[in-house]
């Protein structure tokens, strides 16, 4: 596993988070990598969570990177999400964000309505885990 600062960027734009996967250097499978990803991804911060967001485009826009676009290619309700979307940020202040990946639209539509009703705090959580399981799918793909 040869894992470099622009590789794991891709996979979750958090320095902190790149820094503690790159130090774990080297893995002695990928299960360890694993373990050090998904630990450092759990405990992001609110900030961090902000900034992870800043590079992910809302759920049904299709100008994304060609990796979003993949992970969202079963939303096919996109008029549906962007006001679904609106009401989600002016709720939150922040793009709902979901592992869409193999999931369809009507579901991923479902989710978001479902998650308006979160307090913040419990909202924070779930994105937080939801990042986290973002950059374990892109981080599968890198290591390859």
């Amino acid at each position: 596993m040869n894992l470099d600062e622009a590789s794991l960027t891709q996979c979750l734009a958090v320095p902190r988070w790149v820094r503690a996967v790159l130090d774990g250097q080297p893995y002695s499978s990928k299960a360890a990598l694993f373990a050090v990803a998904e630990r450092e991804a759990a405990t992001l911060t609110a900030d961090e969570v902000e900034q992870a967001l800043a590079g992910h485009p809302r759920i049904g826009d299709k100008s994304g990177s060609a990796t979003s676009r993949a992970e969202q290619s079963g939303v096919d309700n996109v008029d549906q999400f962007v006001a679904a979307n609106r009401e989600y940020e002016q709720r939150f202040g922040r793009i709902y964000l979901v592992c869409a990946a193999g999931r369809g639209g009507d579901e991923l539509l479902a989710d978001l309505r479902e998650r308006l009703v979160n307090t913040d705090e419990a909202e924070l959580a779930v994105t937080v885990r939801e990042l986290g399981k973002i950059a374990l799918l892109r981080l599968a793909k890198v290591v390859q």
